[in-house]
């Protein structure tokens, strides 16, 4: 008996959790980060401001939890997953380039309003400095795996080579290419898989 009627207000609260974080990044996505309030959220969810305070109890934490929200909206892991289901670093790294191309436009808006805000408000520099390390962290891997298999270019450091990559996966890339230039996504995926063999791969 317990457990029945626990199931609903879990299922409740999950729910409003959920409706908190869609308004907050339509929030962000629509109007920027200045408009990200509590209230705002609150008002945007339809749930009072109480209700969004017993969910989150900063901003802060608002912001970190929308980070995981988009990014489980957008199939993050499973993305993430294909890159390291590879059978060996080249696939790896193509993988790679795949993620990049079809994951990042989806969560473009979010990543530029929250780099256009982070000089001056520390929610924002916090999610973007957690957001950049976990990036990181993936190029890193993928590197270490090209160099244990001994087919990183001779002349890098798996660290230089981690900056190159890291900086070729960039949000701004992207923008240009897709955003400005329309490439189609397939077209952006094989051309970074071919600039990221002919930059770190020994041929």
């Amino acid at each position: 008996m317990v457990k029945s009627i626990a199931e609903p207000s879990n299922m409740r609260s999950r729910r409003t959790r959920a409706a908190l974080l869609k308004a907050a990044r339509e929030l962000l996505e629509e109007k920027g980060f200045d408009a990200l309030t509590m209230a705002a959220v609150g008002d945007r969810a339809a749930v009072t401001r109480r209700a969004v305070y017993l969910h989150f109890d900063t901003r802060t934490e608002l912001v970190m939890a929308l980070y995981d929200y988009v990014g489980e909206q957008e199939g993050l892991a499973e993305s993430l997953a294909r890159v390291w289901a590879a059978p060996d670093s080249l696939a790896a790294l193509d993988q790679w380039a795949r993620h990049i191309a079809y994951y990042t436009p989806k969560v473009l808006r979010v990543d530029r309003e929250v780099a256009r805000i982070e000089g001056a408000d520390p929610d924002a520099a916090r999610h973007r400095k957690f957001a950049i390390s976990n990036q990181r962290a993936n190029v890193r891997r993928l590197v270490r795996w090209l160099a244990d298999e001994g087919r990183l270019a001779e002349g890098w450091s798996v660290d230089q080579a981690v900056d190159m990559v890291w900086a070729l996966a960039s949000p701004e890339i992207v923008e240009r290419l897709h955003g400005i230039r329309r490439w189609p996504l397939k077209k952006m995926h094989e051309r970074l898989a071919a600039t990221l063999r002919v930059i770190t791969v020994d041929s």
